[in-house]
């Protein structure tokens, strides 16, 4: 009850400066009560920014979405040092592609009943300009498990093929998990990826999607989700739906190895790369699984959306930065984020002005960055010694795996060899998310009104205003 009251003192507080806003309509308002208020709220603060920042080129052909799943400031700056010690560089002074970004603005990441958030809730207000609760994918409030029908939240992605743009999501996770998944499904709960108890699932709802001439690219792990138990997959309901897809686009419409990737030339692809999330890099490069990079995967995605000449929306995420965060291995997240840079990078070369590029974070983790290391220390190495002269690390989490009731002597342990696990301060099987704002970096149209401090839903409402409000 709070939050509400606090959303619709927003919501007047906007609309009493920009009136003309707040009554347009709007076809894609949600007809919930609770999802509205967070809906004009945000409608509201793009009006604010239009007012704040005016001028400039707000006509974008093209957005690009790239999230980097749990990848908080400390990250950041962390992956930066790492990058440049990699180059036989100190590290301080390098910059990762996207911090070169003319525009920034800090994101607050709760859910409406958590203020710490998850994946589903997170992406769901970022797709779709609707804060929603913990767990929840695509939907507002009002959607049970019972009511699969019921709340359903349309998409950018969705508005995009409605208007007929070329679409795509691709992601280091299973296609089927929280951030992609908000890009084509709705579900109450995110862990219905292969069977949602009478409703539809979120592997169902990829094959079976119908906005516009569907999907143009699906990158990413998960095969399982799509295969039933008789082929090795999870789906009790014996259908293939690989088989399927392949059915509506054509045999050469799936690939499930880097060689098959690059060498496909149909404009509806399915590319599932592994059983279930992708490899790590460090173990994607050591051990040759025939998966490609997150790089491989965004220059595919942009070559088969460039086709459609009026234009496209993509989601990229690196979505192991989590789990690498997660598995209590800081090492694993800065190099799922310098991966994430490279991307980054790669898709400025490939699209041109017309284009908005928004990367951002659905969330942070725990992950520190302190004491007091010389210039120039190895990022993942030693910051100085502990109260008991014993040596301390200058990355550390606030919980999970690397919890010791007696701390190890670290002068007897190479801290910057794969696998090693950052201390932690509290126990817990799995290191938990952070509730600290993210950062946002935006360039190309409409990128001037990414500023100050924002609501995460107000994302979408921005990204939409410059792809689409023109248009209609």
């Amino acid at each position: 009850m709070a939050l509400l009251i606090q959303s619709k003192v927003i919501k007047l507080i906007f609309c009493l400066a920009f009136i003309s806003s707040c009554m347009a309509n709007d076809d894609n308002m949600p007809s919930d009560a609770k999802a509205r208020v967070w809906y004009e709220a945000g409608q509201s603060y793009l009006a604010q920014q239009k007012h704040r920042r005016p001028g400039g080129d707000v006509k974008a052909k093209n957005v690009i979405l790239f999230i980097g799943d749990g990848m908080s400031l400390a990250t950041v700056t962390a992956s930066r040092i790492y990058q440049g010690q990699l180059q036989g560089n100190p590290g301080e002074e390098n910059l990762l592609s996207f911090e070169y970004f003319p525009e920034i603005a800090l994101v607050k990441t709760y859910a409406v009943d958590k203020q710490v958030s998850d994946s589903a809730s997170t992406a769901t207000a970022l797709l779709s300009g609707v804060k929603t609760r913990f767990y929840t994918l695509g939907t507002d409030e009002s959607n049970t498990v019972e009511n699969c029908g019921k709340g359903h939240l349309k998409s950018l992605l969705e508005l995009a093929e409605e208007h007929g743009l070329a679409t795509g999501a691709v992601s280091t996770a299973r296609l089927t998990h929280a951030t992609p998944a908000a890009t084509y499904a709705h579900v109450s709960i995110r862990e219905f990826e292969s069977d949602a108890k009478g409703c539809a699932d979120i592997a169902e709802q990829l094959i079976e999607f119908s906005y516009g001439d569907g999907l143009e690219v699906a990158l990413g792990g998960g095969s399982k989700m799509f295969l039933p138990t008789s082929d090795g997959g999870l789906r009790t309901d014996g259908r293939n739906l690989i088989e399927e897809w392949k059915n509506r686009f054509g045999d050469d419409a799936f690939v499930s190895d880097t060689k098959s990737l690059k060498i496909s030339n149909s404009n509806h692809l399915l590319g599932l790369f592994s059983e279930d999330h992708m490899s790590f890099t460090e173990h994607r490069d050591k051990q040759g699984f025939g998966e490609p990079s997150l790089t491989e995967m965004t220059e595919k995605a942009i070559e088969i959306v460039k086709q459609n000449d009026k234009g496209f929306f993509l989601m990229i995420e690196s979505g192991r930065i989590d789990h690498g965060h997660h598995a209590g291995i800081a090492k694993l997240a800065l190099e799922e984020t310098v991966e994430f840079s490279e991307a980054i990078k790669r898709a400025q070369e490939l699209v041109g002005p017309d284009t908005l590029i928004v990367v951002t974070a659905d969330h942070s983790h725990t992950m520190s960055f302190g004491g007091y290391p010389k210039r120039g220390e190895n990022i993942l190495g030693i910051a100085g010694l502990d109260s008991h002269g014993l040596p301390y690390t200058t990355l550390n989490y606030a919980n999970g795996r690397g919890y010791k009731e007696k701390r190890d002597d670290l002068s007897k342990i190479d801290t910057t060899a794969d696998g090693y696990l950052q201390a932690a301060a509290i126990p817990l099987p799995i290191e938990t998310h952070g509730g600290d704002d993210v950062p946002v970096y935006a360039i190309g149209p409409g990128s001037q009104w990414f500023s100050g401090v924002m609501e995460q839903n107000v994302i979408f409402h921005l990204m939409k205003a410059a792809l689409l409000d023109y248009r209609e």
